[in-house]
């Protein structure tokens, strides 16, 4: 950042002419930075109250270089000292991390704000520090009327900031992701050790007088089997412990290398195998469309008799009252949990007040030691930030130029929505390691920056069932952190060059696909899509041609190419009152295979879905969400 301050700054001969007794011509640019003195309206002056201070030391280093006397003005290093940056901090944090914060500005904590007073504070502020409880909306962006710049997240969700205002007001969202790793599976462990054991109902039972060794027998843990669901920081290190402990460990998640899966232990499955064998299911998976309330009456269904379940990820992912009920027909024995839907929850919960049930908090990151190393962590972020620094923990899209975003507008739409398709028809526990992106264009490569659009790709391959929110700033080190490998290829072919791309074509390899077409000849989940009239199509599914605009969802079916077809899947759909926006159907030749892709504008349900797969000429099906 600061050497393209520095190279947008022209400071030539004209704007500072090297006399000193020469009157001073500034451009346009330079003006954003000046204002006149209260004293002599004549006089210029730096702008110090919030001036970006890498220009405005590349502006003191012209002057003073250039022998420049101000009359009637104070010294330059008065002139062009910027003041301290005020930093809002609406929640409790760590006192290492206010040391750090009030070593670079001026720190005012000022916690249980109501919404109204957080508004009226907010304009007179560079940064705010929120935990949970203080929710940044859009109303806040307004009111700060530009001057917020950062707001840091003490934590890793950021469920209660508006991150899509935030990026129109141009603030930089950052988070603290990693500090709480340990202490959050350490109490998945006790939260654990303690259902298996009863401690919480007994503690009860015995501060109430009684004693009741006979009721509270609890079960072992050693050759128990675990199924940690979310293979990332603090799931893999819960089955670290559980390992230790002599359980037998198990895990689901779309994103984790099986090497690294192997080298704990640990074997990665599918969902359904995780939730129908394992003895206890413990949940770290963030909270997501795709992953809300994915424990539910159908999911408890096939959970193994008597399991039981311990959650310290996001409340959200359990359907409570499904929970409740799973619980009363014994279903599911036990719960352990840390998290809710809603927080505080209700005092007259069946949830929390279910005798089967031990309950905390959400004091899965409540440890001294945490406590003050997510303090430090967002410390560290928010100053980085202020002093124009990009961090890796940046969870909202920077601000892009103007004259990019018109080029590339389609292509990022086309990019993001290939990634989200190519990441649905993955299928397994093997986890995805390699994705290929082949750009075609007629563009010379050297002229061609792809950067945005493999962030975007990134982005629909990762965001769907991940609480990563990947930007151009943190695609790369966020796949690099999933263990994802994306390679690129760029290819010249004969086409316009006043268009940037011709198509892009998503690979993932290595994975077994939901939709056998989409599997290329090498065996790779292939997918391909172009712009067409300012709006993203798919072209090309494994090695079936295809043409349907990506509005909407999306349904591919395999098909015996016979006459017909379009019309009894269309029935179906109409009798359902689905709306169908697009359609197209592609072959490899004719009267043996086809593939017939279908644009819809609602989500059919299950039954409308089963009829589709029930028409006897289809080979295969999938639904795919956009």
């Amino acid at each position: 950042m600061a050497s393209s301050a520095a190279n947008s700054l022209k400071l030539t001969q004209p704007f500072f002419p090297n006399t000193s007794n020469s009157s001073i011509k500034l451009s346009p640019l330079h003006l954003s930075f000046l204002h006149s003195s209260s004293t002599n309206q004549t006089t210029p002056r730096l702008q110090t109250s919030r001036s970006n201070p890498i220009i405005l030391n590349v502006l003191k280093t012209a002057v003073e270089s250039a022998n420049i006397s101000f009359s009637k003005t104070p010294s330059l290093d008065s002139v062009v000292s910027t003041p301290k940056p005020t930093i809002l901090v609406s929640e409790k944090l760590g006192e290492a991390g206010l040391d750090l914060l009030r070593s670079f500005g001026n720190v005012d904590c000022s916690y249980n704000l109501s919404p109204e007073e957080l508004c009226s504070k907010i304009s007179l502020c560079d940064a705010l520090i929120v935990r949970s409880g203080t929710k940044v909306t859009r109303q806040v962006f307004e009111a700060a009327k530009g001057r917020l710049k950062v707001v840091g997240r003490a934590g890793v969700g950021i469920d209660n900031v508006d991150l899509q205002a935030a990026t129109e007001f141009g603030c930089l969202v950052v988070n603290a992701p990693t500090a709480n790793t340990i202490a959050a599976a350490e109490h998945g462990i006790a939260l654990l050790a303690a259902m298996a054991r009863n401690v919480a109902q007994a503690d009860a039972s015995m501060k109430a007088g009684k004693w009741q060794r006979n009721k509270y027998v609890g079960v072992s843990l050693v050759g128990k089997t675990l199924a940690v669901m979310g293979f990332g920081k603090v799931g893999s290190e819960v089955a670290r412990r559980a390992k230790g402990l002599g359980m037998h460990v198990i895990a689901h998640d779309p994103y984790a290398p099986a090497d690294r899966a192997r080298a704990i232990g640990v074997d990665l499955v599918s969902f359904d195998q995780a939730i129908s064998t394992a003895d206890f299911i413990s949940l770290h998976m963030p909270l997501t469309p795709a992953t809300s309330k994915i424990l539910n009456d159908e999911t408890f269904a096939k959970v193994k008799k008597g399991a039981r379940i311990i959650n310290v990820a996001r409340g959200g992912v359990i359907d409570e009252d499904a929970l409740v009920r799973a619980l009363d027909n014994g279903t599911v024995a036990q719960a352990a949990l840390d998290v809710f839907t809603e927080e505080p929850p209700s005092k007259d919960s069946k949830l929390v007040q279910h005798e089967n049930v031990i309950v905390t908090p959400h004091l899965g990151a409540s440890t001294k030691e945490a406590q003050e190393g997510v303090a430090v962590e967002i410390a560290e972020a928010v100053v980085g930030a202020l002093k124009g620094e990009l961090a890796a923990t940046a969870v909202n899209a920077p601000m892009v130029p103007a004259e990019v975003l018109s080029e590339l507008a389609p292509y990022v739409v086309l990019a993001e929505k290939l990634g989200r398709l190519a990441v649905q028809l993955v299928a397994g526990g093997s986890g995805i390691q390699s994705v290929k992106v082949v750009y075609r264009s007629a563009r010379d490569p050297d002229n061609l920056d792809t950067r945005l659009l493999r962030a975007m790709i990134t982005k629909g391959i990762i965001e769907p069932i991940s609480s990563s929110f990947v930007n151009l700033v943190n695609a790369d080190f966020t796949a690099k952190q999933k263990g994802l490998r994306i390679s690129e290829e760029r290819v010249v072919v004969d086409s316009s060059p006043e268009y940037p791309v011709d198509s892009i074509q998503v690979q993932i390899s290595n994975v077994q696909s939901k939709f056998a077409s989409a599997l290329s000849e090498t065996g790779n989940i292939s997918i391909e899509g172009k712009v067409k009239y300012g709006i993203p199509h798919l072209t090309r599914v494994g090695s079936f041609n295809a043409d349907v605009s990506l509005e909407g969802n999306l349904i591919l079916c395999r098909q015996v190419d016979q006459p017909g077809m379009i019309g009894r899947v269309g029935n179906i759909l109409g009798e359902s009152n689905v709306n169908v926006s697009f359609m197209s159907v592609g072959r490899t030749s004719r009267r043996t295979k086809a593939i017939m892709a279908i644009g819809v504008d609602e989500e059919p349900d299950k039954e409308t879905l089963k009829k589709i797969g029930e028409v006897p000429a289809i080979e295969e099906f999938v639904f795919l969400e956009l």
